[in-house]
């Protein structure tokens, strides 16, 4: 039985690489991965290489894609991870080991709110706002200016917890609110890299993004097979879900692609017994064939175990930020993406916008997490490694 979780500008004319590591990364380079050019399972070794992460050297900054700008906006945070600009203009972080919520106003911070569980997503709705932890939706009472929450947090509806140390698996809860107010989206990750659902029922309303109505009701599987969809964002004008998906592991170095994609209600994306359209998992070969030409195929494929995370929708196009691979040979991501968008559809292809995190020996400095664009049009960047949010801005 299958579980109830699983049924702009334009780009600069440049080389498109199909794969690369952080060596290759430059502001402007540009990159494309075709379905039909996927290795197959196995080709490459499954690699551990986790980053070294080290302290930031004197005067490093991160590089930029011409005709913008970069500065560092804030330090000495604790895990900063999501981003949201507040209606008025101020800008929350979540962040996530401490369980707090701090609000910028300027480069001044305080702290909103603590006592949390891991919190990750931010929603302002309703006079609300909506917090992610990993085990719930919480919300406090909003009013524009705030910078303390009015009350403690109320239990909007509960959702599989996560942590990876204590056995349950990917923790980030993130939301967004439909362009009509009236469906709250949640993402959920996979409690596992690899399951077999149909008897594991741990992963239960795990491996989609979730719908309920505003005040927690009407829960229900908005789309399902999305191994780990960490970030969410509405796009403004047509009102499109997207997503950035993190996709499994030990198949390869180059094997699966991550991922950004409009999310279809009642789409299906293959986890866990298929990946990227029909291309199936060789740990679970023949299971529901059925399903096989039912997997949507994303809409940008990304380079393999980049971990997209935070995404936003900003000058023209969308940008993710990519926070890096542990599980590859050669390091790859630390970076922020931007893919073009036309008619609200990608090209294809993506380009680096925001490089420079890793030193030319490997080192790695910078983790970018959440993007967030503020009401002067800049865009912020969260490294909950380094501990810094970042300021990009038009020259």
């Amino acid at each position: 039985m299958i579980t109830a979780c699983v049924a702009a500008s334009v780009l600069a004319a440049t080389a498109l690489a199909a794969s690369y590591d952080y060596r290759a990364e430059r502001p402007g380079a540009r990159h494309r991965i075709r379905v039909e050019e996927l290795p197959a399972p196995g080709a490459t070794s499954d690699s551990r290489n986790p980053p070294d992460v080290v302290a930031r050297p004197a005067g490093a900054k991160p590089s930029v894609l011409a005709g913008f700008a970069v500065e560092l906006y804030a330090e000495g945070l604790d895990e900063p991870r999501q981003l949201k600009v507040a209606p008025n203009g101020d800008l929350f972080v979540a962040e996530s080991e401490p369980g707090r919520i701090l609000v910028f106003r300027g480069k001044t911070p305080a702290v909103f709110l603590k006592g949390l569980d891991r919190p990750f997503g931010l929603a302002f709705h309703g006079g609300f706002l909506y917090i992610g932890d990993t085990g719930a939706v919480v919300r406090v009472p909003y009013v524009d200016g705030d910078l303390r929450a009015r009350a403690k947090p109320e239990r909007v509806l509960a959702v599989p917890s996560g942590g990876f140390l204590e056995g349950g698996g990917h923790w980030t809860r993130d939301l967004a609110f439909s362009k009509d107010g009236k469906t709250l989206f949640i993402s959920v990750g996979s409690r596992a890299n690899i399951a077999d659902v149909d008897e594991d029922k741990s992963e239960f309303h795990r491996a989609c993004i979730l719908a309920a109505d505003p005040d927690g009701k009407n829960v229900r599987v908005y789309a399902s097979g999305l191994r780990n969809a960490v970030s969410l964002a509405v796009e403004p004008a047509s009102g499109a879900l997207w997503a950035t998906v993190n996709e499994r592991d030990r198949l390869g170095d180059d094997l699966p692609p991550d991922y950004l994609t409009r999310v279809r209600e009642g789409g299906f994306y293959g986890w866990p017994w298929y990946y990227i359209g029909g291309h199936e998992d060789p740990r679970l070969p023949g299971r529901h064939p059925e399903l096989k030409d039912k997997v949507i195929v994303p809409d940008l494929l990304l380079e393999p175990h980049i971990a997209p995370l935070g995404l936003a929708f900003f000058d023209g196009g969308i940008v993710v930020a990519a926070h890096g691979s542990w599980n590859r040979s050669r390091r790859v991501g630390y970076e922020v993406l931007r893919a073009e968008l036309k008619d609200r559809k990608t090209t294809g292809a993506y380009e680096d916008f925001l490089t420079g995190f890793v030193t030319e020996d490997g080192r790695v400095w910078g983790r970018p997490v959440g993007v967030a664009v503020g009401r002067d049009g800049s865009l912020f960047v969260s490294d909950d490694a380094g501990g810094r949010i970042w300021r990009v801005f038009k020259k």
